[in-house]
């Protein structure tokens, strides 16, 4: 697969999703519609992220990517192959860790090696070299439970990325860290994105990590989900640790708040009287 990638990044296009849907429970006669149909194409070396309200779909259309979950209609391409079953040249890292307790954090990441009988060595040494680069070379002989949380997902980011996957998928990887730790894990995975430019799938609810992070962001509505705007974030790169008092980036996030504002995902509150103020779809919400 990483073969047919690097070919296909010739002609422009790392990951073609051509009228994507989702039905679970089709044969019941309680059907629910997960995504309506979505069509995007990502090109090869692009980060483009998902972000809309929960169970919008978002997961969902990570691991039909993946070949994970099968879809309903519609066809993913991936370098030319229409994916029909698990890919296996890709990085996917979920909001939990997964890290072994009885493995060491550098077992751990080369934990590749074993499974897929890839070369130890070179494992090896793309992994010293990762752990050295996010700072963490004191910590790879030591066990999860002796690492933060930060560090814990740092040590899967490695993972994620020690056999140098062409695509990477990542669903929430920073939700469960606190504020201070996640900025400082959102540059350095856009750090460790631009030494080698994979195309990454990034799924996230955090609008400003969002815009931190993607070169083009796939805003989706309420379920059952749809892009509703692609927006092209056009900001330099590498992006400042902190972009509050960017005035682009301010800009970028409020025009995607907006759009939740007028999905109906986003409501204010009258001072007056402290209640739900009617929402952009015409319903009124509770406060």
């Amino acid at each position: 697969m990483m073969d047919a990638l690097v070919a296909d990044a010739k002609c422009g296009v790392a990951i073609g999703i051509s009228r994507v849907s989702k039905t679970f429970g089709e044969d019941t006669d309680k059907p629910f519609v997960a995504l309506k149909e979505i069509s995007v194409e990502i090109q090869a070396g692009e980060f483009v992220s998902v972000v809309g309200p929960s169970g919008c779909g978002k997961s969902t259309l990570m691991l039909m990517v993946a070949g994970l979950l099968n879809r309903s209609h519609g066809d993913i391409v991936i370098g030319g192959s229409s994916v029909i079953k698990p890919i296996t040249d890709v990085g996917i890292a979920f909001q939990d860790h997964l890290l072994l307790d009885f493995r060491t954090a550098l077992a751990n990441v080369t934990l590749h090696a074993d499974i897929r009988k890839l070369p130890r060595k070179k494992i090896e040494e793309r992994a010293n070299e990762l752990f050295a680069q996010l700072r963490l070379t004191p910590a790879m002989e030591k066990y999860p439970r002796q690492l933060s949380g930060g560090m814990r997902q740092r040590v899967s980011l490695i993972r994620t990325l020690v056999h140098d996957p062409a695509l990477l998928l990542m669903d929430e990887p920073f939700g469960a860290l606190d504020a201070l730790t996640r900025l400082q894990v959102r540059t350095d995975l856009e750090a460790l994105w631009l030494r080698r430019r994979p195309t990454v799938l990034f799924i996230t609810h955090s609008v400003e990590e969002a815009v931190g992070l993607s070169d083009r962001i796939l805003v989706m509505s309420p379920s059952p989900g749809e892009v509703v705007e692609e927006i092209h974030i056009d900001l330099p790169r590498p992006r400042p640790i902190v972009l509050g008092d960017v005035k682009e980036f301010a800009a970028y996030v409020d025009r995607i708040h907006r759009q939740f504002e007028r999905l109906g995902v986003l409501h204010g509150i009258d001072t007056r009287t402290g209640e739900g103020i009617q929402s952009a779809t015409g319903t009124e919400t509770e406060s």
